[in-house]
């Protein structure tokens, strides 16, 4: 009985309470009972679901220090969420929790909420929302806060994360706006002021008010308890500082950075170390404290983590200083230190590559260069840049290349042939080294494989009487990976990873450069690979070709010279490979402007005896030259020199305008000739080549372009040409008529066909044809002349856009108009008549339009 009554009792206090906690009561019961289970059950899950959120966020997150810090550690991203998806599953169980904590503990009574964690549960919320990147969403969480729980104690964090959701949003103004105000109106202290004003310090650094940002910085780091906020909002102050040129007072704040020590994140206190190494003053501050300073935190082993960073910046001191060689050391040290930071990557391999520039090192440079765009964004501005930078130097990479393997190539034929003996000797005694040190490596490589294989026995059992041993997957062996690549690059070189890799046209990529006798070594035996003989017998003997391989060498160092001279402005070297070019008995053509260049050079560089002398040379050995008609009258190259290359290549593409294309041709195989060697050539070479598609057709054009795209690949004109070959010739290739469709409205011509005539006669009938066309009712019609081949020449009407009308022609003449007309006429349609200058095939369409 006594167990009944204890049960019954227990049941009906179970409901009672069941009861009291109604939501649709305002009990003191119900009010804590729900406060209780959202505060200390659902919204404290809710609240670590958002820590975990925000320690992903902060792990991912990579502050890139060579720009002034964000206040707040948050990257934006581009990602596109559909419904229902979330970046962050730790923000989508935070919000879940808020929500539920709203749905299933909200006492809404009478309009009033009387549960008062309802107001947390909001704010979880919007900071799920937030830290989600859905801001419009969160800003109508912040915005209900401020709308329903005007007198919650949390009504002021509501107040500047509704602001922070604004400045996400780029309403920037209005966040300053609200943000002084709550300062004015509220008496707020503690984080809160701490938030408040670090939040309006970005505002005004988005607004680019950088004063006003510091002094509020200054607020925030006294008001913050959280030393991580602290040494943040100090470090972004120097940086702002830094800004604005005021070094010192940066130095100060960094100071205070570096005197939290331990209390902050290591890598502030490193980058605020780096930054007073940036302010050095090469005049006035201590250079020895600053590179002991240096070598301290090179040599900490705490700063590991930030080696690439303190390399860098040792790098730069020194380069400061004029220590090339010990700059060019770090720089090196900061990239193999394998970082992250693509931006200090693309840094390093840029001023490396200026400083081989700057040294006339032209080749290095271009290979730092293209280091230096793998680390940057493709297409992005400073991408750019270096890639105008690196373009600018293929064609003296290029002619070098030849340059120095010609050269050598020319030293071994004019070897005594017991010198080159000992030199193959000495050689092959190299090879052989190199050999045995290779074979070694291999055994090692076999061994340590053979080792690997037996540990791991990937896909076999390690039972006794039962091993099915397979052995380890090539690229698990960090050896055979590495002698695999070293033996792709001395077959291939180092090609870009692209389609058609192997093609010869793709050549080496960067600065390789394709070396006869180093494909030869890939391919021949090891008898022949360590006989001195073999070598011997693949030196040149031929006249032709040792004439060959000399006129490329001199026409490389003709090349040089003028690119020395006129893009780079390195007289000097310019000097160097004009006069090696003299020395070397080159064709005659290259002899004049090579002498006149070398006298533009001497007076460039003051050498005024030197300059004298060599105009002298120019006017008794070339009295009829253009040069000496320049020295002779200086005022021509001041004033307008109408026999200047560039004044007869306007005269002719203007004969070209008008269809000259005879003479231009002709003209063009002239000046090619006379102004051989000069950079000009490829312009003629083009004009000549469009010129001979005009008038003899798809065959010949063809034909001129690859000779321009072959012989001057290194030109403007030689890459426009190559171009033209690889996209525009394909497209021109076909020789079939396009059908006239009448239910298609396309143009037509009606064209008059004249041959042999004389120019008289053309302007003649053009003249009647226009006053005819001007009678025509309904259409406007015009004329014009284009020249088909040598023989050839058409008048041809346009405006028509039908087949139809185009056959009728003579019947939009008036009659008073129709007895002017009496030439022959035929109808074709715009299509056709491009593929019939194309292809000079008018003989093929006009049998299949008259049939």
């Amino acid at each position: 009985m006594k167990t009944s009554f204890k049960a019954i009792l227990t049941f009906v206090f179970c409901a009672l309470l069941a009861f009291s906690c109604s939501r649709k009561k305002d009990k003191f019961i119900s009010r804590n009972m729900h406060a209780l289970s959202t505060e200390y059950n659902i919204l404290y899950n809710g609240q670590i679901a958002l820590e975990q959120g925000k320690e992903s966020l902060n792990a991912s997150y990579f502050d890139n220090y060579w720009e002034v810090l964000p206040v707040e550690r948050m990257q934006l991203t581009e990602e596109i969420v559909l419904p229902g998806q979330s970046k962050n599953e730790n923000f989508t169980r935070a919000e879940e929790k808020a929500i539920k904590a709203i749905q299933k503990h909200s006492m809404n009574i009478e309009g009033k909420e009387k549960n008062p964690q309802m107001d947390e549960a909001y704010i979880l919320l919007g900071k799920s929302r937030y830290f989600d990147e859905r801001f419009i969403p969160a800003l109508e969480a912040f915005n209900y806060i401020l709308y329903k729980y005007a007198a919650s104690d949390k009504i002021n964090q509501a107040k500047i994360w509704r602001e922070k959701t604004n400045m996400r949003l780029d309403n920037n103004e209005l966040a300053i706006k609200n943000l002084k105000r709550l300062l004015r109106q509220e008496d707020i202290e503690g984080q809160d002021l701490a938030d408040a004003t670090s939040t309006l310090a970005q505002a005004y650094l988005n607004t680019q008010v950088i004063d006003t940002a510091i002094t509020q910085l200054e607020i925030a780091s006294h008001a913050t308890k959280n030393h991580d906020e602290r040494g943040r909002y100090r470090f972004i102050q120097g940086q702002l500082y830094n800004k604005l040129g005021y070094k010192d007072s940066a130095n100060i704040v960094f100071d205070k950075v570096i005197e939290l020590n331990r209390k902050i994140p290591r890598i502030y206190m490193i980058a605020a170390h780096l930054e007073k190494v940036k302010n050095f003053d090469v005049e006035h501050d201590d250079r020895f404290e600053i590179a002991e300073l240096l070598r301290e935190l090179e040599e900490n082993r705490e700063n590991r983590p930030f080696l690439d960073k303190i390399y860098h910046q040792t790098a730069e001191f020194y380069r400061n200083l004029g220590s090339d060689s010990l700059a060019i050391a770090y720089y090196n040290y900061s990239l193999r230190t394998d970082t992250r930071d693509n931006h200090l990557k693309a840094k390093n391999y840029e001023t490396l590559g200026d400083m081989y520039f700057d040294s006339s090192l032209y080749a290095d440079a271009g290979e730092y260069y293209d280091s230096t765009m793998s680390s940057l964004p493709l297409n992005s501005k400073p991408y750019r840049v270096i890639k105008r930078k690196r373009d600018n130097l293929n064609d003296v990479i290029y002619y070098e290349g030849i340059a120095k393997v010609n050269d050598s190539v020319l030293r071994l034929i004019n070897m005594p042939d017991g010198e080159r003996a000992l030199y193959f000797n000495e050689y092959v005694k190299e090879l052989k080294f190199k050999a045995e040190l290779e074979k070694e490596r291999a055994e090692a490589a076999e061994r340590n494989n053979g080792l690997v294989t037996v540990n791991n026995q990937i896909g076999g059992r390690s039972s006794i009487g039962a091993v099915d041993k397979a052995p380890l997957f090539y690229f698990y062996n960090p050896t055979t990976v590495a002698y695999g690549k070293n033996e792709f690059v001395k077959i291939w070189g180092d090609r870009q990873l692209e389609d058609d890799w192997r093609l010869s046209s793709k050549g080496f990529s960067g600065l390789a450069t394709s070396n006869p006798a180093f494909d030869a070594l890939a391919t021949i035996s090891n008898e022949e690979k360590f006989d001195p003989e073999y070598y011997i017998s693949k030196i040149p003997t031929d006249e032709k070709e040792i004439d060959s391989i000399s006129k490329d060498r001199n026409y490389a160092y003709y090349q040089l010279g003028l690119i020395y001279k006129e893009k780079f402005k390195e007289y000097e070297l310019a000097k160097s490979k004009f006069q090696n070019l003299l020395k070397s008995n080159p064709e005659e053509r290259l002899i004049l402007p090579s002498e006149y260049n070398l006298y533009k050079i001497y007076e460039l560089l003051g050498e005024s005896d030197e300059a004298l002398i060599a105009k002298n040379n120019i006017i008794n050995t070339y009295p009829d030259s253009r040069y000496t008609t320049i020295l002779k009258n200086p005022e021509l190259v001041s004033g307008r020199d109408e026999n200047s290359p560039q004044s007869l290549y306007e005269a002719l593409y203007i004969q070209h305008e008008n269809q000259e294309y005879a003479a231009v041709i002709s003209k063009s195989e002239d000046y090619i000739n006379r102004f051989d060697g000069d950079a000009i050539v490829p312009k003629f070479e083009l004009l000549k080549a469009t010129a001979n598609g005009r008038l003899y057709g798809y065959e010949a054009y063809k034909k001129d372009i690859n000779y321009l795209a072959v012989t001057y690949a290194n030109t403007p004109e030689g890459k426009q040409a190559q171009n033209i070959e690889s996209n525009i010739l394909p497209k021109l290739a076909s020789t079939d008529f396009v059908e006239s469709n009448d239910s298609i409205r396309v143009g037509h011509k009606v064209v008059f066909q004249f041959k042999e005539p004389k120019q008289e006669t053309i302007s003649g009938f053009k003249t009647t044809l226009d006053t005819v066309l001007k009678h025509v009712r309904y259409y406007k019609l015009k004329s014009s002349v284009d020249v088909y081949d040598p023989k050839t020449t058409f008048v041809i009407v346009h405006g028509i856009k039908s087949k139809q009308v185009a056959e009728t022609f003579d019947q939009l003449i008036i009659k008073e108009d129709k007895k002017k007309i009496k030439a022959p006429y035929f109808v074709v349609s715009s299509t056709n008549y491009q593929i019939m200058q194309i292809h000079k095939n008018l003989d093929a369409y006009l049998n299949l339009y008259n049939n």
